[in-house]
């Protein structure tokens, strides 16, 4: 068996690739444009070449491919995804190469790597929510990523926290995303300032006493805290991480969050919030796990270290 794995984590501006040992040792990470304007045929034939390219530099035939993708995915397809508009890719059509290969969900995939080296990696059942651009979730069960009967679960984003709000990209009115996403924060706060901010700044100005920024941070802790005491109430999560641009606001949000989410659960013990231990790095090395798995390895992972993410080759 070959020594390494191509992982790859696509997303929809760019994409991350990486070879990765059996014993965890990261050996090269590269990053690549994701050609979404070109359709969803140059963003496959730029996958092919992207792994291609990698295996070439890892001087030899990889053991599998690990490939995380957004979308509705299975383990053998790309069903469907909106934000690059490909349907019913099999995963044999991504690899140029003759290696078994695994797909995962880009967010589950994240999730399986935090359960397995990062911040869930002490507990079985937690929730993985990165908030980027958007919001979506991992739910771990038995340290395994769950995605329901179609492959949509974890859609925590659309859970509706204010019914008569603003209406979500996705039709529905008062989703979760439309007010606690990084953009929605942005987006929100230029809205009513008048004046184009990122959802960092908001956060600074919300520091700095701005009640505009103050007002719209409040409204995306008040969104969490009623989406998280829903699910904390439907699946009772050990804990709950967090990852994603809004969470590198640190306890300017994890505080009020725990603090409100604490007061909703009346009857019960709020789960603690925890940061993402893997950051950027977590879809890649998810992928890399997924890659193993694919070459009949299904315990990759159990003894690797974060000591990995110190390499100067993971960047």
């Amino acid at each position: 068996m070959s020594s390494f794995v191509v992982a790859l984590d696509v997303g929809g501006t760019s994409m991350k690739g990486g070879l990765v040992t059996r014993s965890g040792e990261v050996l090269r990470t590269d990053r690549r444009a994701t050609p979404r304007d070109e359709g969803p045929a140059a963003v496959v034939g730029t996958i092919r070449s992207f792994i291609d390219d990698l295996a070439a530099a890892g001087g030899g035939t990889p053991a599998g491919v690990g490939l995380a993708v957004p979308g509705l995915v299975t383990a053998d397809a790309a069903l469907y995804s909106a934000n690059i508009g490909w349907r019913d890719v099999p995963a044999a059509d991504f690899v140029p190469l003759d290696v078994p290969v695994m797909l995962g969900h880009d967010v589950r995939t994240g999730g399986l790597a935090e359960s397995v080296l990062g911040a869930g990696r002490e507990v079985s059942d937690f929730l993985f929510l990165p908030i980027g651009t958007g919001i979506a979730g991992a739910v771990i069960v038995d340290g395994e990523p769950y995605g329901g009967a179609a492959g949509w679960g974890g859609e925590i984003g659309h859970i509706p926290v204010f019914p008569g709000g603003e209406t979500c990209a996705c039709g529905q009115i008062g989703c979760l995303e439309t007010y606690a996403s990084a953009s929605a924060v942005g987006r929100r706060y230029s809205a009513r300032a008048a004046s184009p901010a990122t959802a960092e700044q908001v956060a600074a100005l919300t520091v700095s006493g701005d009640p505009v920024a103050a007002e719209v941070w409040d409204d995306a802790v008040e969104a969490l805290s009623l989406a998280l005491a829903t699910y904390t109430l439907l699946l009772d999560p050990s804990v709950i991480v967090l990852g994603g641009g809004l969470a590198e606001a640190g306890p300017l949000l994890s505080d009020p969050l725990a603090d409100r989410l604490r007061k909703r659960l009346t009857f019960r013990a709020a789960p603690p919030l925890r940061p993402a231990a893997l950051g950027v790095n977590a879809g890649m090395l998810g992928a890399a796990l997924l890659g193993w798995r694919a070459a009949g390895v299904p315990d990759a992972g159990a003894t690797w270290s974060l000591d990995v993410l110190k390499s100067p080759r993971v960047a």
